[in-house]
């Protein structure tokens, strides 16, 4: 069984002072909270165990800048936050579109305007827990694991309200997509 305690102020006075051996421990008997903390924050297992080594590392370079003893928990776990949201912003940054930098004539705008509000409301029409895990998974691009954290569901539920959800919405494009082939039944 691991010690679920932090390192005791002694030990993080030596390292504040620069006591290396201090230090070493230190870094080592934090590790598991700050590892701990960085699963339930970050994205990803990877993005946690980046954001727990940068903390660490972090941790290791700067404790001697730490005010209070008692403080090192509430330092390190602002650390680990920071990190995560940083490689969150990252993340998104790179789902971005790359603008076009050719202009779109004002019928294409139109059109492509047009096809937006279609999505968009065929997917306001969703039921909403079907409506919640689409616009996370596919809108804002979260982890699967991290949609069904969020909102309290297997992984398993996650997926099969995902599927749902798309599969709707690809229907109801395929069904709005084309008005001709409604009405050309009911002319006569």
């Amino acid at each position: 069984m691991t010690d679920q305690t932090w390192p005791d102020e002694r030990l993080v006075t030596a390292a504040r002072e620069g006591d290396s051996a201090a230090i070493a421990a230190l870094v080592s008997g934090s590790y598991p909270h700050v590892r701990r903390f960085a699963h339930t924050l970050c994205a990803s297992a990877e993005d946690a165990e980046d954001a727990a080594q940068e903390a660490l590392i972090i941790l290791y370079r700067k404790i001697g800048t730490l005010r209070a003893s008692g403080a090192l928990a509430s330092w390190v776990f602002r650390i680990v936050r920071n990190e995560c949201l940083r490689q969150w912003r990252m993340m998104t940054r790179q789902l971005e579109p790359v603008p076009d930098l050719a202009v779109a004539s004002a019928e294409d705008e139109a059109v492509r305007r047009l096809e937006a509000g279609r999505v968009a409301a065929v997917i306001a029409a969703l039921p909403t827990d079907q409506r919640r895990v689409l616009i996370m998974r596919d809108v804002q691009g979260y982890s699967g694991r991290m949609v069904a954290d969020v909102l309290g569901l297997s992984v398993a539920a996650m997926k099969s309200r995902l599927h749902r959800a798309r599969a709707t919405v690809h229907q109801q494009l395929r069904n709005t997509s084309h008005p001709t082939q409604e009405r050309s039944g009911h002319d006569d």
